[in-house]
């Protein structure tokens, strides 16, 4: 299972972002989260992706409680959860090769035998060609980078995937690939997804379920 209980976080503890949060995925289980702009999805989202430390409550992956955050998690849940997030230029250093980025957790974890193969394939299945993978950030477009990102989130095969409005900048053929490719994965893999957006029409679609941001916070 994938906890998030009673989580309250922001950028400033005296004006939270979120406030008493909770949410439970069960594995293989497809979650949407619905919400208008400004809610706090994407900072839950940070949270879930063991990326932004809550001011309170706790998140628990696979029965085991979070206690550190960032580079201070342990090992194995940093590399249970895949994370794509909204704006890929934001998230990808613009001075990397697309396969450079793609492979980024193989080489940050001691896998560099593994990263050029491995990059090579994710690049095929989220439809990118081998002339793109030499060319940096700004050399493609956004769905180009995108489809890098979710390249990326895949490369360590996590057991969980966060997609923080992943699609929102998205023209609607990207879109439907690139979803495509999250439910190929979670089909061979089993991982569960917590689907983050404001687009109600898509992630009923996409997901076992769907819950409003009114139902699972104060």
């Amino acid at each position: 299972m994938f906890d998030l209980q009673d989580v309250t976080a922001g950028y400033d503890r005296r004006h939270p972002v979120v406030r008493g949060a909770s949410l439970r995925l069960a594995p293989g289980e497809a979650v949407g989260l619905l919400g208008p702009s400004g809610c706090g999805k994407s900072t839950l989202a940070r949270v879930a992706a063991l990326l932004h430390r809550p001011d309170a409550g706790r998140v628990v992956v696979d029965g085991e409680p979070v206690r550190g955050w960032r580079h201070a998690a342990p090992r194995d849940l940093r590399t249970a959860i895949g994370v794509v997030f909204q704006q890929p230029r934001l998230s990808a250093d613009p001075g990397l090769t697309l396969r450079a980025v793609i492979a980024e957790p193989l080489r940050a974890t001691g896998r560099r035998v593994e990263a050029a193969g491995r990059a090579e394939e994710l690049a095929h299945t989220v439809g990118l060609t081998g002339e793109l993978l030499g060319r940096r950030p700004h050399e493609v477009s956004d769905g180009q980078l995108q489809r890098a990102c979710l390249a990326r989130a895949l490369v360590l095969r996590p057991r969980w995937l966060v997609c923080d409005e992943m699609t929102a900048m998205l023209d609607a053929s990207t879109t439907a690939a690139l979803v495509a490719v999250v439910e190929s994965y979670r089909q061979d893999s089993g991982a569960g997804l917590l689907a983050v957006g404001h687009d109600h029409v898509l992630l009923k679609r996409w997901c076992d379920r769907t819950v409003h941001w009114s139902d699972i916070a104060s």
